[in-house]
C-alpha cells in the first residue's frame, strides 16, 4: 500500500486559454440557462429582505443599548 500520492498525478494540467470573444459567448450562454424572477417575485423577495433587515438591525441596536447602559452601570 502506497501512502505518498505520486508526484505525476499531483501535477496541474495545463489549460489552453480561450480567446475573449469564446469566453463571452459562454458567458452569454450561462445567462440565458438562469432562470429570472418575475417582477412579482422581485417586489416581494424586496420587501422580505427589508423587514428582515429592519428586524436585525432593531435587535442588534437594543443589544448595543443594552450593552452600553450596563457598561455604564459597571464603569459609571
Amino acid at each position: 500500500m502506497e501512502l505518498v500520492a505520486d508526484s505525476k498525478s499531483a501535477s496541474p494540467t495545463k489549460h489552453k486559454r480561450t480567446s475573449p470573444a469564446t469566453f463571452y459567448r459562454q458567458v452569454v450562454a450561462e445567462l440565458r440557462k438562469v432562470v429570472w424572477p418575475t417582477q412579482q417575485q422581485l417586489v416581494t423577495y424586496f420587501f422580505v429582505v427589508l423587514v428582515f433587515v429592519l428586524v436585525v438591525m432593531t435587535f442588534v441596536s437594543l443589544l448595543d443599548l443594552a450593552f452600553g447602559k450596563l457598561a455604564f452601570e459597571i464603569f459609571g
